[in-house]
């Protein structure tokens, strides 16, 4: 006899509802460099917001728009993160370490695996995989954790981490 037959399924499995069905239809339909594009669209208008937005401009005098800091005065993990990015863009590593260095040590590398894989869904690319473990990536939020609490303690030299 069948061992599996004997037990029941766990759960029943949904059937889709029509919006998923036709989001599974259009991504069989849809050509195989069509994901990385719109990927790469939405990172455009991120840059784009950005470089409009010109956040290193905003009135010192300005309630901040980052909810976190607006009802607690605390930087937030990303806090920063907008006005790296616009100096990023603009060739100024050195302002966008000042006001968010993890962002601008991990940019390389969020590149690099963008690249990797959109080359390898949209053109069939094989380029090196970075072999990056959970104890990196646990690492990495340690880090970044430890960062976000640091950057709030108001005595030096952790005060030249406000940004």
């Amino acid at each position: 006899a069948d061992a599996t037959a004997a037990y029941p399924p766990p759960y029943p499995v949904p059937e889709p509802d029509r919006f998923t069905r036709f989001v599974i239809r259009l991504y069989d339909r849809s050509p195989r460099w069509a994901v990385p594009l719109a990927a790469l669209g939405c990172v455009g208008l991120g840059i784009a917001y950005t470089l409009l937005s010109d956040p290193t401009r905003s009135d010192p005098t300005a309630a901040p728009s980052c909810v976190l800091k607006l009802t607690t005065g605390l930087d937030c993990p990303g806090c920063g993160g907008t006005r790296a990015l616009w100096y990023v863009v603009h060739g100024d590593l050195p302002a966008a370490a000042r006001h968010h260095f993890l962002f601008v040590f991990a940019l390389p590398f969020l590149a690099y695996l963008f690249v990797a894989w959109a080359g390898r869904q949209a053109f069939g690319w094989r380029l090196p995989q970075l072999r990056v473990s959970n104890k990196m990536i646990g690492g990495f939020m340690a880090v970044w954790l430890a960062f976000s609490v640091l950057r709030n303690l108001p005595w030096t030299p952790f005060t030249s981490l406000y940004v």
